[in-house]
């Protein structure tokens, strides 16, 4: 993975125009680790890619159902939150093998709950609170 590049979001609004902005650089698909603390916007920035990406819909924390799946312009885009996963190895149940296909792209916050079990991610971006307000959102690939 290369150097980490940082961005500064003071706001919902802002940390949704940087999931739209980054979303190009997901055209091909693969595996994006989403992290951080609870609350620190992590659906947010994916509500911002989807729609950027062309997703009309309701965008909703996959939170309780682990899994939220989406199809846009014929392409699989697969949103999952392992927040509530009691081992990783639960992993093996959601049939991620299934999710991978040419040009899937697999979203996964709190990916470190999957630890050992999920395949290594293309990119990684990490969301902190800021001091002072706002966050700070870190994309390495």
């Amino acid at each position: 993975m290369s150097k980490p590049r940082e961005y500064t979001a003071l706001s919902e609004s802002e940390t949704l125009a940087l999931g739209g902005a980054l979303a190009g650089q997901f055209a091909d698909g693969g595996i994006v680790y989403l992290s951080g603390d609870l609350g620190v916007g992590k659906t947010t920035l994916v509500r911002g890619l989807l729609r950027a990406l062309g997703y009309e819909g309701r965008v909703k924390s996959p939170s309780y159902g682990l899994i939220e799946s989406y199809v846009i312009d014929g392409r699989d885009i697969h949103h999952l939150d392992l927040y509530r996963l009691g081992h990783g190895e639960e992993i093996a149940y959601l049939g991620l093998e299934d999710l991978l296909t040419e040009g899937s792209l697999l979203l996964v916050e709190w990916p470190e709950r999957g630890e050992g079990w999920l395949p290594g991610p293309d990119w990684h971006i990490h969301i902190d609170d800021r001091e002072g307000g706002g966050r700070t959102i870190r994309v390495k690939r």
